[in-house]
C-alpha cells in the first residue's frame, strides 16, 4: 500500500513540472502565409488568415497579424518561445501590395519612477475633518425616521 502511494505522489510531482504551452494573438505559419498572393482583397485576407491583431495607427492599409508560443513551468513565470509579426499591405485600390515577416522580438521598456504633479489642494486630516463642519443640513432627510 505504501509503495503504491509513494508512486502515485511520485507521478503526482512529476507531472506538476511538466510545462503548459499556449499560443496567443494569431501565429501564422508559413503555409497560412502560402495560401494568399499579392493582388488578393482584402475579404481573401480575412478568410485565409483571419481578423489582424492590429492594424498601423496612421495607415488602415497595413494590417499586423502578431502571435507567441509560450511555456510555464509549476509557479515560474510565464516564458516567451517563439514570436512571429506578420506585416501585410494593401494598396490603394485595397488588395495585397506585400507580406511579410518583420522583427517581432519584444523590447522591455524600464519604468519611469517619477511622479506626474496633479492640480488640486493638499489638505491635512485636520483640514478635511474642519472643512466639512457646518456643511451638514440640520433641518432636513437623510436620518433615521424619529431620531
Amino acid at each position: 500500500m505504501k509503495k503504491i502511494l509513494l508512486l502515485a505522489a511520485t507521478a503526482l510531482a512529476l507531472t506538476a513540472c511538466a510545462p503548459t504551452r499556449d499560443v496567443n494573438g494569431v501565429y501564422l505559419s508559413p503555409d497560412d502565409v502560402a495560401k494568399i498572393q499579392v493582388g488578393a482583397t482584402r475579404s481573401d485576407v480575412l478568410q485565409a488568415l483571419g481578423t489582424p491583431s492590429t492594424t498601423a495607427v496612421f495607415d488602415d492599409n497595413t494590417w499586423y497579424y502578431v502571435g507567441q508560443k509560450t511555456e510555464k513551468k509549476a509557479f515560474f513565470d510565464t516564458k516567451v518561445t517563439e514570436q512571429k509579426v506578420y506585416e501585410v499591405k494593401f494598396g490603394e485600390d485595397g488588395t495585397l501590395a506585400s507580406i511579410q515577416e518583420v522583427n517581432g522580438n519584444a523590447v522591455d521598456v524600464p519604468l519611469v519612477r517619477r511622479k506626474t504633479p496633479t492640480s488640486g489642494h493638499d489638505l491635512t486630516a485636520a483640514q478635511q475633518l474642519l472643512g466639512n463642519l457646518g456643511r451638514f443640513n440640520k433641518s432636513g432627510g437623510g436620518g433615521m425616521p424619529g431620531i
